[in-house]
């Protein structure tokens, strides 16, 4: 320290939040701007526009040769892309999939992956140039039709946008995710895309609903059947957010004597074909697509998925609408038009405002190009002016070239010409000092200023810049014309009509089965209605035979669970009898340590009365105790200390009840209430709180009452006595009642 001074260091003080939200903004920005979302002028995100122009700045057009795409990733990532180099091979192998784009910007040789997920090869491996369509977004771009940036390093120089007519940003859509946001925009066909536009030129302010009967709507590579009604495209092409539902293209093939198959020709985009080869197959082993016997995958280069029906009396468009309602043989595509606008912000836009933007951009390019080639035509009329003035003293100025030593300013001065005219006449060789020449310049001269004056008029007339923007957008129509291989519409519309309602228990095939439960929980099914009194099963050690009962394949198998839940198995899932069965509880989320209070087969037009350990109880009807998931359906409201305990099908008029106290009540069967879900209400009172309900069974009044034991039935002459209303105590159990308070022993 110097003369002990006090070294003093300056601190901006900062709040962190605000440095942290500062940084992050900044962060966003960069990555919605420089990454993530398209640009609505040319449809490109940077790295896609810094491929193209890397490409063509190396000549690699249609007609040239493939070049490594380790060359142009190379090319890329050393002077436009300061980037991993997977991010720019993986955005060169998505511009040549002819399954992704639907107009490819690259033509690739080699293996760029598949529809079936496949990856692409690596870039050492593959080798690429430009389409057609690449050359068209670029046209113009030498001609200061857009602005030029500086690279990352300042070494050279690359275009901040594309200059091209082509419509690449509705053509061929895109996808990408940033930081809070994300766009998903659908690929159209071009030649519609052209009729759009030129409507909006005539039209400016046409609405959303005559542009969209230009546009259609969505044309996927996959191709595919679009189901939206025009209603619906025209709200989402509105907002520039909404979803389309896509459906495979299908045909049925006679396969003669009663038998057919379908046929899946087209899938949904964005939909990767082994997938869902692969998630039909495993629905049909799981018995969840009844109607469908077998699917084949048998594509080559086109897409060729068969199925093969259940049988020749299944209907078809059935099968179909069940495979859609289940499978991704119906997809839908959540479009966002969330693109960075003409003032470099991110925005979602209706497709006016894109149609706008683009022809805007297009006039700002005719305007610039134009400006270009008149200052061309001013610089070549000034040099034919001089190359005139050597015809017409053509000895003169060759007497002046030979004789002075510095011959420029002696011609600048006799002949008063400029430095570029006296530049252009000392370049000019001795062959081409022939009279054909004077004619040849006096011809450019006047074709020159023809067009001179043709684009003055232009850049004086909107009329004019109209009629030639709609003359570019009509010339790119007649290159993809709808005739052509690449132009047609792959997607066709039809607008939704009245859905096919799909029960698929009705083709189950109904066949008598036995279900068996064991006390820990493992269920199975035998085939037919073996006798429930002798069954011959073997259960795992320490486990034992819970109950038994028989039911048909296409029933619906219940479990009402101790706290209250009721789960829903189909009975044609349960597993085979051939071996110990399956575990309750990886079929449905039945708790670990929670009792089964019954095991049956749904009735869903029946009522069933539901009772917890203490007495308390409601009805509930059987369409009510369908569950439609694994987790299940609370019913019955419980707790620790009052579980359910029974579940008693409603199959009389009058209701008897006995509990642990030994006393048996008996009242009519309306008192009790039907709920969807509750506690319910008390059955049977009991004073004590180690008390606890038995048996409940329901008869009919008029066919008495009794109960069964191992001597056969037993009838109560008189009921009278145990005879009270709901939530009574009920009397001493008569004589001759079982011992175990069951009314069925």
């Amino acid at each position: 320290m110097k003369n002990n001074a006090t070294v003093t260091e300056k601190i901006d003080s900062q709040q962190l939040g605000d440095a942290l939200s500062e940084r992050y903004l900044s962060y966003a920005v960069s990555t919605i701007v420089s990454r993530a979302l398209p640009d609505v002028r040319d449809g490109l995100k940077p790295v896609h526009r810094r491929i193209l122009y890397s490409m063509l700045r190396q000549k690699l057009s249609p007609s040239a040769a493939f070049r490594k795409c380790a060359t142009v990733v190379g090319d890329v990532l050393g002077h436009y892309h300061p980037h991993g180099d997977s991010s720019v091979y993986d955005a060169m192998v998505r511009l040549a999939q002819d399954f992704s784009v639907r107009y490819p910007l690259i033509d690739g040789q080699g293996n760029f992956g598949n529809i079936d997920g496949d990856p692409q090869a690596a870039y050492r491996y593959t080798e690429s140039k430009m389409t057609g369509a690449a050359m068209l977004i670029m046209e113009g771009i030498d001609e200061d039709s857009v602005d030029m940036m500086p690279n990352f390093d300042g070494t050279t120089v690359e275009p901040t946008v594309m200059p091209g007519a082509f419509p690449n940003l509705l053509a061929n859509g895109g996808m990408g995710i940033a930081v809070g946001m994300a766009t998903n925009i659908p690929t159209h066909n071009v030649a519609e895309v052209c009729d759009a536009l030129c409507l909006v030129v005539d039209k400016p302010e046409s609405t959303t609903a005559q542009i969209m009967k230009k546009l259609v709507g969505p044309d996927f590579p996959t191709g595919g059947v679009l189901i939206d009604s025009f209603d619906t495209i025209v709200k989402n092409y509105d907002t520039g957010r909404g979803a389309f539902r896509v459906r495979a293209k299908w045909s049925v093939e006679d396969l003669g004597r009663g038998q057919s198959q379908v046929v899946i020709t087209e899938i949904p985009y964005g939909v990767v074909k082994s997938k869902l080869v692969e998630q039909i197959g495993e629905l049909v082993d799981a018995k969840k697509l009844p109607l469908v016997e077998d699917i084949v995958d048998e594509s080559t280069t086109d897409v060729r998925i068969v199925i093969t029906p259940k049988s020749k009396n299944v209907p078809i468009d059935k099968m179909m609408a069940h495979l859609f309602a289940m499978t991704d043989l119906e997809s839908k595509f959540n479009m966002n038009f969330n693109v960075i606008d003409t003032n470099g912000a991110p925005r979602v836009m209706p497709i006016g405002d894109v149609l706008r933007a683009f022809i805007a951009h297009q006039k700002i390019v005719l305007i610039r190009r134009t400006n270009w080639r008149l200052r061309n035509i001013e610089h070549r009329l000034e040099i034919l002016g001089g190359l005139l003035v050597v015809y017409l003293n053509l000895d003169r100025v060759i007497e002046i070239i030979r004789n002075e030593d510095e011959p420029k300013p002696v011609l600048m001065a006799e002949f008063n010409l400029s430095e570029i005219q006296v530049e252009s006449i000392l370049n000019t060789r001795l062959r081409s000092l022939r009279k054909l020449e004077e004619m040849e310049i006096k011809r450019e001269d006047a074709e020159l200023r023809a067009e001179q004056k043709q684009l003055q008029a232009l850049l004086a007339d909107e009329e004019l810049q109209k009629e030639q923007l709609k003359a570019w957008f009509i010339d790119i129509k007649k290159i993809y014309d709808k005739k052509t291989t690449l132009g047609r519409r792959r997607t066709t519309w039809t607008e939704s009509t009245e859905e096919i309602v799909v029960n698929p228990d009705e083709w189950i095939e109904k066949e008598p089965i036995t279900v068996i439960l064991s006390e820990m929980g493992w269920i199975r099914a035998a085939k037919g209605h073996l006798d429930l009194n002798n069954l011959d099963m073997k259960f795992k050690d320490g486990d034992n035979l819970l109950t038994a009962f028989h039911a048909m394949s296409n029933d619906k198998i219940n479990i009402f669970g101790a706290y209250g839940k009721m789960f829903t198995i189909p009975a044609n899932d349960l597993p085979s009898a051939r071996g110990f069965g399956e575990s309750i509880r990886m079929m449905v989320d039945l708790g670990a340590d929670e009792n089964i209070v019954r095991a049956f087969v749904l009735n869903q037009s029946a009522k069933y009365l539901l009772v917890s350990r203490h007495g308390s109880g409601f009805i509930v009807s059987g369409e009510n105790c369908l569950a439609q998931t694994k987790n299940g359906k609370q019913v019955m409201n419980t707790d620790d200390r009052n579980q359910a305990v029974l579940c008693v099908p409603v199959t009389g008029d009058t209701v008897a009840i006995s509990g642990s106290n030994d006393k048996l009540l008996i009242f009519s069967a309306d008192q009790i209430p039907e709920m969807s879900r509750g506690k319910g209400v008390i059955l049977q009172k009991y004073n004590a709180e180690r008390t606890y309900v038995l048996d409940v069974m329901f008869f009919n009044m008029a066919d008495g009452f009794g109960w069964t034991t191992g001597r056969g039935l037993t009838k109560l002459d008189d009921i009278s006595p145990w005879m009270a209303k709901r939530a009574s105590q009920g009397r001493t159990i008569p004589v001759g009642f079982p011992r175990s308070g069951k009314f069925n022993k």
